[in-house]
């Protein structure tokens, strides 16, 4: 199954194909601020699952933190996906994937969170083990 997003404007046009390794929400305030939003909606892939198909002379970089590279469109600003090196995994945010069935499987960074959420799914206070994290889980 492949998935098609863009950006804000539709210069920057990419791909997924596959399954995400995993989906869910961060709290974190890196990821609020960039999202301007309380909580951001992630889709994890593998690099090699993400193909971008036009504009990617139009990608832009930042990196405010080594495990985070943000990339956005030159042109209208629009967020595309986060690189995560340390993880070896590529947010593309849920957001712009409409044929994606979210379906959030965790909450990571919950201890930094501004926006409760009360829906049974597992509340990490940072990150699982697995990602770098402590592994800890918070009551929901």
């Amino acid at each position: 199954m492949a998935h098609s997003g863009q950006c804000f404007c539709g210069e920057v046009q990419f791909e997924v194909a596959g399954e995400p390794v995993a989906m869910g929400y961060c709290h974190c305030e890196s990821c609020r601020h960039w999202s301007a939003g309380p909580v951001n909606a992630f889709s994890l892939w593998k690099p090699e699952a993400l193909g971008v198909k036009r504009g990617a002379n139009l990608i832009g970089t930042f990196n405010k933190t080594p495990i985070s590279y943000r990339k956005w469109c030159t042109r209208c600003g629009g967020h595309v996906f986060t690189d995560h090196p340390t993880m070896g995994l590529v947010d593309v945010y849920a957001a712009l994937l409409p044929t994606l069935r979210f379906q959030p499987g965790v909450h990571v960074n919950y201890h930094e969170t501004v926006l409760h959420i009360h829906d049974g799914v597992a509340k990490m206070k940072d990150m699982p083990q697995e990602m770098g994290g402590s592994g800890v889980t918070l009551p929901d």
